[in-house]
């Protein structure tokens, strides 16, 4: 499970800001966002068990993320981990609509997901769940576990949350972006989705951040491109209290997009 807002070429100033938040069993090894040593142009944490990452930037200017696709009880595993696919995408040169063409031929080697793919310019959502892929026009977005822009209520906190910190050009956005990630506001139960997976799992996923015993939000992400290439990348990560565990921030130029 994991949750993204995306301001695409719709801030002024800004190519790309993201922000998302990774939720998975803590018991999960992971890593630390870091340039990859088999792959140095990638910028991404990485899942110890499939060997791929739920969301990372490359410096040739793409990004990437992905999210599973909530199926009530069913717990399945593809011959594929699903990191792999922002993998592919983050050390490979396809055009985002190109990449996501060829993905469709292959996506059942998959379990359910979402993918976000940009290449500098063009914005792709797709899916192994039914809808079209399709490229976005510049806007605002939010994706969790089911299509593009399914209005759960945490989504939309998401969302009216993101878009009055962006608002207010004074205020850093990271660090705004980072505390909005923090939200452990649960929905109301009138508000709840029904995915299949009970009223006390539904509760205690519904929130922005998620406090879950073994499960819960890993880390926040917030990725800010602007026009002249430069990013900044900032990464927090919780332990299973919700406690954060540390911190990593990288500022770099974007050498693709350089204006």
């Amino acid at each position: 499970m994991c949750l993204l807002f995306v301001a695409h070429q719709s801030i002024p100033g800004y190519r790309l800001v993201v922000a998302a938040n990774r939720d998975e069993f803590h018991a999960r090894p992971s890593a630390a966002a870091h340039y990859w040593e088999d792959a140095p142009r990638v910028l991404a944490g990485r899942d110890l068990e499939g060997r791929g990452t739920w969301l990372g930037l490359s410096n040739a200017g793409r990004f990437a993320s992905v999210t599973n696709v909530r199926a009530g009880h069913v717990v399945k595993r593809g011959p594929r981990s699903r990191g792999l696919i922002v993998t592919d995408f983050l050390t490979g040169s396809a055009r985002a609509t190109e990449f996501a063409a060829a993905l469709a031929r292959d996506a059942q080697a998959y379990d359910g997901f979402n993918l976000l793919a940009w290449d500098g310019s063009d914005l792709v959502w797709s899916t192994n769940r039914g809808a079209a892929r399709r490229a976005l026009p510049h806007g605002h977005y939010t994706l969790s576990n089911a299509e593009l822009d399914t209005p759960w209520p945490k989504s939309l906190r998401l969302r009216a949350a993101c878009e009055r910190v962006l608002a207010q050009p004074a205020r850093d956005p990271v660090a705004a972006l980072l505390e909005i990630l923090r939200d452990a506001t649960r929905a109301a139960d009138a508000e709840l989705p029904d995915t299949g997976v009970g009223y006390a799992r539904e509760s205690a996923l519904s929130s922005i951040f998620i406090e879950a015993g073994g499960y819960g939000t890993r880390a926040s992400t917030v990725v800010m491109v602007e026009r002249n290439g430069r990013a900044r990348f900032h990464e927090r990560r919780f332990d299973a209290n919700g406690q954060v565990e540390g911190d990593s921030a990288f500022e770099f130029q974007l050498a693709a997009l350089a204006a």
